[in-house]
């Protein structure tokens, strides 16, 4: 069993956010602050430009390289077998194609893949098509392994309005199963707390050959990273939990998805804690609402998922997954803003996490008022070398993680 370092629920405040690789974390559903205990406040960071000497900050046998930079929105990640990087540029409706061409760690090329969707962030490869996930649909494009460009125009995968509406939280994040049987998007809320409708706030399944789409999840607030555990088989999602009612509520959380499972929102949090105003309205839901199996510190808005297994890691990390941690805005206490590994154990999540990747944020830790931060890590790919890449989004760059020789 992987050791952890336990904090209790005196511990959660933010004044002891320790952004050293290797800090380890661990938060208990039972003991969870009170809502309101303390004033909901706005406080997004202030971003810097990078200067020179900053660089990520990695645990001793790993080193950091710039692998891209000069990106108009760095935000997700997808890499072909070839070794070909794919990367969604939300804002500026495309994604784009880079290649390492003298496989010296950088990207020598960067191309326009395809342009013109709407606010595009989720990507998969599969069986020689690129699928492109956007507010509107999911899209398939036909790609050979050395080619800059599709093999034709874009393809509809799933019907127009399958996705929910364009409003909200806008990301639509896609994995394929290891099977190849079914496609799966997270698919956001529209606001922080209320009672909306399908497929909001659900992780959606698509069958690959009849396209049918049916719910598979619900009661997930806005889920944002998905991945399949590669030797289980067991979907996990990253889920940004609501706003509004304090610093330490409510906690985002990393979670195997059950088929059929109900998670909570907006009724109800981490299993069947009540949602001020709103348990009262299905408490059905309420009590079967699922706990889910890592709590992460609240405001921290983890974004994707990255399974260990096939790098160049430590032999007792290879049933780990990391995840990007984008940071906070509704905390006085500002916290995220890294890469964190979520420690499992015999196949199963131990309910910890430590600190993988740090530096991102420049101001002193656990400090109130606005964090200084340079970037803000969204999107996680694996090379075929085994080498990690970060999109990390404000400083617009994709940076390489790898074991130093």
């Amino acid at each position: 069993m992987k050791r952890l370092l336990l904090i209790a629920a005196f511990l959660w405040s933010s004044t002891l956010q320790a952004m050293e690789p290797g800090q380890q974390f661990f938060y208990l559903p039972h003991a969870l602050a009170k809502p309101f205990a303390t004033k909901s406040v706005g406080n997004p960071p202030k971003i810097v430009r990078r200067q020179a000497n900053w660089r990520p900050k990695v645990p001793s046998g790993f080193q950091a390289n710039l692998f891209a930079s000069g990106l108009d929105h760095a935000r997700w990640l997808a890499v072909a077998a070839s070794g070909e990087v794919f990367l969604s540029e939300a804002r500026f409706n495309r994604v784009t194609l880079l290649i390492d061409r003298d496989k010296d760690g950088r990207a020598d090329e960067k191309h326009t893949f395809a342009q013109n969707h709407n606010t595009p962030h989720g990507l998969a490869i599969h069986e020689g098509y690129i699928y492109v996930a956007d507010l509107d649909r999911i899209w398939r494009y036909r790609w050979r392994p050395g080619q800059i460009r599709p093999l034709g125009a874009a393809e509809p995968f799933t019907k127009l309005g399958s996705l929910g509406s364009a409003n909200g939280h806008w990301t639509r994040n896609i994995v394929i199963d290891p099977k190849g049987k079914s496609l799966y998007v997270a698919i956001g809320s529209r606001g922080n707390i209320g009672i909306e409708p399908s497929p909001r706030a659900t992780i959606k399944e698509f069958d690959m050959e009849s396209r049918a789409g049916i719910i598979f999840a619900s009661g997930l607030r806005n889920p944002v990273g998905i991945a399949f555990h590669p030797d289980t088989g067991i979907l996990y999602a990253t889920v940004n939990e609501r706003d509004g009612l304090g610093d330490e509520l409510v906690p985002d959380y990393f979670t195997s998805v059950k088929r059929g499972g109900f998670y909570g929102w907006p009724y109800s949090y981490i299993g069947s804690i009540p949602q001020p105003g709103f348990a009262k309205h299905r408490p059905d839901l309420v009590k079967r609402a699922i706990v889910p199996d890592v709590l992460l510190q609240s405001h921290s808005a983890p974004m994707a998922i990255l399974f260990a297994k096939g790098g160049p890691f430590p032999e007792d990390w290879q049933d780990d997954a990391f995840v990007a941690f984008r940071g906070s805005w509704n905390a006085a206490f500002p916290r995220g803003y890294k890469i964190v590994r979520i420690l499992f154990d015999n196949g199963k999540p131990t309910g910890g996490y430590e600190n993988f990747v740090t530096g991102f944020r420049v101001d002193k830790s656990g400090s109130s008022g606005p964090a200084l931060v340079w970037g803000r890590p969204v999107g996680l790919a694996m090379l075929p070398d085994g080498s990690m890449l970060i999109a990390v989004d404000a400083a617009q760059e994709i940076w390489r993680i790898s074991r130093t020789k």
